[in-house]
C-alpha cells in the first residue's frame, strides 16, 4: 500500500467518525447554523445583520458549540463568534425550553464508547 493510499484511508476514517459524532451529538443542540465556511451545533444564538454599503454582513455569536472539523482535537467549545458576508441558513431544531432527550450514557453508546462507572476508577 503506498503512502497516498494510507493518506486517502486515514482521511476517509476521519470523515466517517466525524459524520458519527455528529449524528450522535446532533440530538444535543437547539440550532443548527451552516456558513459558507463551516457547519455549527449550538444552544445558544445572537445572530446580527451589520449593514455594509456594498454587501450585508453577519455576526454571529454562539455558546455551547459544537464544530463540523474532521482535524479539530475538541470539536465542542464553550463559545464562537463568526464574521461572515456569506448566506447563513438556521435550523431552529427544538424549542426554548424542550430539553434535550439524550443522557450521557446515550451519547455514549451512540459513540461506541462506554463511560467509566465509579468501581473502573
Amino acid at each position: 500500500m503506498s503512502h497516498l493510499d494510507e493518506l486517502d484511508e486515514f482521511e476517509a476514517d476521519l470523515e466517517l467518525r466525524l459524520k458519527r459524532e455528529y449524528t450522535a451529538v446532533f440530538g444535543l443542540f437547539r440550532y443548527c447554523v451552516l456558513t459558507q465556511d463551516a457547519t455549527y451545533l449550538c444552544n445558544k444564538l445572537d445572530l446580527a445583520q451589520v449593514s455594509q454599503p456594498n454587501y450585508p454582513f453577519f455576526h454571529l455569536r454562539m455558546e455551547d458549540v459544537w464544530v463540523w472539523d474532521k482535524n479539530r482535537p475538541t470539536r465542542i467549545i464553550p463559545r464562537a463568534e463568526v464574521w461572515t458576508s456569506s448566506d447563513v441558513t438556521v435550523e431552529e431544531l427544538r424549542g426554548e425550553g424542550d430539553e434535550p432527550s439524550l443522557t450521557a450514557e446515550a451519547l455514549a453508546e451512540k459513540i461506541g464508547e462506554s463511560l467509566a462507572s465509579d468501581e473502573d476508577l
